[in-house]
């Protein structure tokens, strides 16, 4: 009996430590809740059914995010932990990018067409690549975010190769003769 509890013991021990923590980025009463997204925007992102309605609500955090970061940096009287407020802008801009660009891989799984959704996205990353790269030139506090300003503009570089691969793959849509 002592051995069977002890065996017992260890498997649920096993058990236990093997169970997979909950990743970056989620929140235990929501696996899909990324939390670098409010609680409204994940409700949003929810709603909408199409990675092309995705994608737009994604640019629109990311923007967002990008706006607030610049307002924080020029801030007449920064905040107490600004340079904590900097590095959680930017990486809640990174995620934004990131899941975006991870729509494309959906809508390509489900054979839907993203078009206009990926000329928004070239758009504007590149727009935003160049706001990020004038911040790597030498803006206020650098150095408290300078290495999550290069994964925020390594991240943009990345979605913007997917965006024109993606483009160079998605075939027009097919045009109708006239009988």
């Amino acid at each position: 009996m002592r051995r069977f509890l002890a065996i017992s013991a260890i498997f649920v021990s096993m058990l236990i430590a093997g169970r997979p923590a909950l990743g970056a980025g989620q929140n235990p009463s929501n696996p899909q809740q990324r939390d670098y997204l409010t609680d409204e925007e994940a409700d949003q992102i929810r709603e909408v059914r199409t990675p092309s309605e995705r994608i737009k609500l994604y640019l629109a955090f990311a923007e967002d995010r990008l706006k607030k970061f610049d307002y924080e940096l020029h801030r007449p009287t920064p905040e107490a932990r600004e340079a904590e407020v900097l590095n959680n802008l930017l990486n809640g801009y990174s995620g934004c990018v990131d899941d975006g660009a991870d729509q494309i891989d959906l809508a390509r799984e489900k054979q839907m067409d993203i078009r206009e959704a990926l000329k928004q996205m070239k758009a504007k990353y590149t727009q935003f690549l160049a706001q990020l790269q004038k911040y790597d030139q030498g803006a206020p506090g650098l150095d408290s975010y300078r290495d999550t300003l290069e994964d925020a503009i390594d991240g943009t570089k990345d979605a913007l190769s997917d965006v024109d691969d993606a483009s160079k793959e998605m075939l027009p849509p097919p045009v109708r003769r006239k009988q």
